[in-house]
């Protein structure tokens, strides 16, 4: 999710200088410009210039570069850079004929558009060039979409990047639609200085970059002041670091290298405008933890995950490998091919040897993928149908785990031993390398998204794991917010002061106080955490809290991070995550009405985001608005029949309206698909008790308070559904149970007095 800035009010900063400058004195201005001509090289700010600037002195990268996959990231559709068949091709798919052809000079095509009519659209950009190529349509206010019909560069043919998938032209997938949306889902990693400009009000878009492709400054910064430095003589040039470039790529360590490439190459979303030479990935951006339905539980890409997420996992990265290893930085092209690649680090009498990988490197005469480093460590998984994607994470083939867990392994993933079972994998993997086995992360996680009770020890365990990746540390902390317990509150509370700023962030969305003092306490020294994504989202946290729990000088730093926070959730308004979120922030400082127009306004960008739709659910049930709140959730669970959470909203509704019956398979679905939600098990186990359907009755009751073996409110209702059944000795002992867990409770006395006395 791309799953954010304030880029929108740039011209509204624009005409607020040029007011100020009109009222300056004539000659205060001219001093002003003496002392900037007069300023030596790296005290004013940079802008950028164009890769025109750079080619005289770097011509060497500059060739590399051209022709690299940055280089085609974009481009103006014409002769030269349109590689599709626009020779009157058809295309057809799900009933659709599209029609690809040249007019005016023009690029065209005739396909369905927003309404669900044909129509005729002109390509205004290529974007991408190998294995795909897509085309980028002209909308009006200023929007750019990607047509989902692209060109297979490889195999020369027209292709549909949802071959399985119908949408409906109002469907945000549709290619006329947000999720086909240049400007806000593409348009940040394919060109260089983009700023989206938003505006949240009209629905419009005022895009604009300084080169349309990935030039010399997406990565090294607005070069201005380096070309200042560049031109003056160099006997007299100043000695500034780094060439007065504004990325100090020179002398990177790995960390910075990655974090340099990442806010391209991660899953992320962002919190801003793009700010070159920061030292913290999370100033400018949020990386996507390993959540389910995003990457596998032990860490494996599943979705178009790109390559952070898996490299940071890797053994690679944890011992200094950075990205400039294996790949030239201007032409992205690899420095080795095969085997020699790897071999640049490993030794070949080890590990290209068959005792290590025990494949033939010759096979029926051809060679053969098995002997391949990259075949068993780096598996394959195609994206965007034809585009076959590394996973970075260079791991140990598991088919264990795969047993274990049911995560792919790349004995079966890579398309060698397809044909065979993962227990024949497994044998084989077995008979090679024994029987011993380190302990994977991914167990754990795959537990915690199991719900298994037993799970929250062991993400306890990583958690606290300072040698575990950060990625997978933030992942578990993420896990625990499903198993609140002490010692759950002890870990997060200690994670808030970790030195990695994933954790901090992830802390700050975990952490649980019982009082809002309590809160402030925990909260409030992270305003002025050094990273930036720390500090705003710490305050997004506090802004239910009340002001006077702020002392003087925290207040203000609230004051300007919730400020901040809410400019880049403003700037992103074309997402409906970030509508979300002002809903939720809103909907926290009981401004309901505003919190409804957000949530509405995310709606309003993506009819089936179920969060937004839940939330406002939840909003206008608290109102007594019960028949959208019910309208609301069915449509949920229609478009998300796993959505377990709508499933226990809409009985508990049905039950207040007294439509017991209707809320029943509403409640067994929550029931079975939220088996470690005690509170649902026990509002099942009344529902049925109250229908007279007794054995379901007791044995939702009993799987509630075997959760929660001492809670008061589940030992009171078996005790209470024995007791008018009839099964007293039953009722005694769970009455006697609940003395025992609440002593200080005369409830439990009486109960027991009142059996006895039976």
């Amino acid at each position: 999710m791309n799953d954010d800035g304030m880029r929108g009010w740039r011209l509204a900063a624009l005409i607020a200088l040029g007011v100020i400058v009109l009222s300056i004195p004539l000659y205060v201005v001219r001093e002003m410009q003496r002392d900037t001509a007069d300023s030596p090289p790296g005290t004013s700010a940079a802008s950028f210039v164009g890769r025109d600037q750079c080619i005289d002195c770097h011509d060497v990268a500059y060739d590399q570069w051209l022709g690299s996959d940055h280089d085609n990231a974009m481009d103006l559709a014409n002769e030269q850079t349109v590689l599709g068949d626009f020779d009157d091709a058809e295309f057809e798919h799900d009933g659709v004929i599209s029609r690809f052809y040249k007019k005016d000079d023009g690029y065209f095509i005739f396909t369905e558009g927003p309404a669900g009519e044909m129509a005729e659209f002109e390509v205004r950009y290529t974007f991408g060039i190998e294995p795909l190529q897509q085309y980028l349509v002209p909308f009006p206010g200023g929007r750019l979409q990607a047509l989902s019909v692209a060109w297979d560069t490889e195999e020369q043919r027209w292709f549909d990047l949802y071959p399985d998938a119908t949408f409906s032209a109002d469907d945000w997938l549709h290619w006329t639609r947000n999720g086909q949306n240049w400007n806000g889902m593409c348009a940040e990693c394919h060109s260089t200085d983009l700023q989206k400009n938003y505006d949240a009000e009209t629905k419009t878009f005022n895009t604009i970059w300084s080169e349309v492709d990935v030039s010399c400054e997406a990565c090294h910064g607005p070069g201005s002041r380096h070309v200042a430095w560049a031109e003056i003589d160099p006997m007299a040039r100043p000695e500034v670091e780094d060439y007065d470039l504004v990325v100090h790529s020179s002398g990177m360590d790995n960390r910075q290298q990655v974090e340099m490439c990442a806010p391209c190459h991660s899953r992320r979303s962002e919190i801003g405008d793009y700010d070159h030479g920061q030292v913290n990935l999370l100033e400018n951006l949020v990386p996507s933890l390993l959540l389910e339905g995003v990457y596998h539980a032990d860490g494996q890409i599943l979705e178009e995950d790109y390559v952070w997420g898996s490299f940071v996992q890797s053994k690679m990265y944890q011992n200094g490998v950075r990205c400039s290893d294996c790949h030239d930085v201007h032409s992205l092209a690899l420095h080795k091919e095969g085997n020699e690649l790897c071999l640049q680090c490993h030794q070949a009498d080890t590990y290209d040897a068959y005792e290590h990988h025990f494949h033939k490197k010759i096979y029926e005469g051809q060679p053969s993928d098995g002997a391949l480093c990259v075949k068993c460590h780096m598996p394959e998984q195609p994206f965007m149908v034809i585009d076959d994607r590394a996973d970075h994470s260079l791991r140990v083939p598991r088919p264990d785990l795969s047993l274990e867990t049911g995560v792919p392994n790349s004995c079966s993933q890579s398309g060698c031993h397809d044909d065979q079972t993962v227990e024949w994998s497994a044998d084989a993997y077995t008979e090679w390398y024994g029987k011993a086995r380190k302990p994977h992360f991914g167990t754990i996680l795959a537990a915690a998204r199991a719900g298994e009770p037993g799970a929250e020890d062991g993400l306890h365990s990583l958690v606290e794991d300072a040698l575990k990746p950060a990625i997978v540390r933030a992942t578990a902390l993420n896990a625990l917010q499903a198993y609140p317990s002490e010692q759950t509150s002890k870990v997060m509370q200690r994670a808030l002061n970790d030195e990695e700023a994933l954790m901090r962030h992830t802390a700050v969305e975990g952490v649980m106080a019982e009082t809002p003092e309590a809160l402030v306490e925990l909260l409030a020294p992270l305003l002025f955490d050094s990273v930036r994504a720390v500090r705003i989202r710490t305050a997004s946290r506090l802004a239910g809290v009340g002001r006077e729990y702020f002392k003087a000088y925290q207040r203000e730093a609230f004051d300007k991070e919730l400020a901040e926070y809410i400019g880049a959730m403003e700037a992103s308004l074309d997402f409906a995550a970030a509508g979300m979120n002002l809903g939720n922030l809103y909907n926290t400082q009981g401004e309901t009405a505003t919190a409804e127009r957000y949530y509405r306004a995310a709606l309003d960008v993506d009819s089936l985001f179920f969060p937004a739709k839940m939330n406002l659910a939840m909003l206008l049930s608290q109102q007594g608005k019960n028949d959208e709140t019910e309208q609301l959730l069915r449509e949920v669970l229609a478009a998300y029949p796993d959505q377990h959470e709508a499933s226990y909203s809409l009985a508990l509704l049905l039950v207040g309206l007294n439509r017991s019956e209707e809320a029943l398979p509403f409640l067994a679905r929550a029931s079975d698909g939220i088996p470690q939600r005690p509170r649902v098990h026990y509002n099942y186990g009344l529902l049925l008790a109250q229908l007279g359907r007794d054995a379901e009755a007791e044995t939702a009751l009993l799987k509630a308070l075997a959760l929660e073996p001492q809670s008061f409110d589940f030992l009171f209702a078996l005790i209470d559904f024995y007791y008018k059944r009839g099964h007293l000795n039953e009722a005694l002992e769970l009455a006697e149970r609940m003395i025992t867990a609440h002593p200080q409770n005369r409830l439990g006395h009486d109960i027991k007095a009142a059996i006895e006395g039976r």
